[in-house]
């Protein structure tokens, strides 16, 4: 018995774990999940529909983290934020709100701590499209300072 409620423990925070990543990332899975869906609704199958929706979430994040690295201009920059950002704040302030729900029963409290959840995932999927990306040379194509390729 207090096996089953340890593994119920561990799976709840699995599920939670997933649900904050896929509220993190929200415009680019919502983007794969419409692909998917149009893809099936045109005869693709499971296999076909589900790589359309993996290829266009995985375009989109790249496209949206390839635009913020990119652009110069701090009000581009701001406005490739908000249309990722927004979003992902959104779907936290859901996520929080679903579970508030059941447990919380102050309404004001409840608010309170989906706007934090809100927050949270918001300043989350920021820092992971503002993260910087070092692909570094390999190491033959590197170049010292005196000019010299290394050996």
């Amino acid at each position: 018995m207090v096996t089953l409620i340890l593994v119920g423990v561990v799976l709840v925070g699995i599920l939670c774990a997933l649900a904050y990543t896929l509220a993190t990332y929200a415009l680019p899975f919502m983007l794969g999940l419409a692909a998917a869906r149009l893809a099936y609704a045109t005869g693709a199958g499971l296999i076909g529909s589900a790589l359309a929706g993996l290829v266009v979430g995985a375009v989109a994040f790249g496209v949206l983290a390839f635009l913020f690295s990119t652009l110069r201009s701090p009000h581009l920059r701001f406005a490739v934020m908000i249309v990722f950002v927004a979003p992902a704040a959104i779907a936290g302030y859901a996520l929080v709100l679903g579970i508030a729900r059941q447990a919380v029963p102050s309404e004001i409290w409840r608010q309170i701590f989906c706007v934090m959840g809100g927050v949270t995932v918001g300043v989350s999927a920021w820092l992971r499209l503002a993260a910087p990306v070092d692909i570094g040379a390999p190491a033959h194509l590197e170049v010292r300072k005196d000019g010299h390729s290394p050996p």
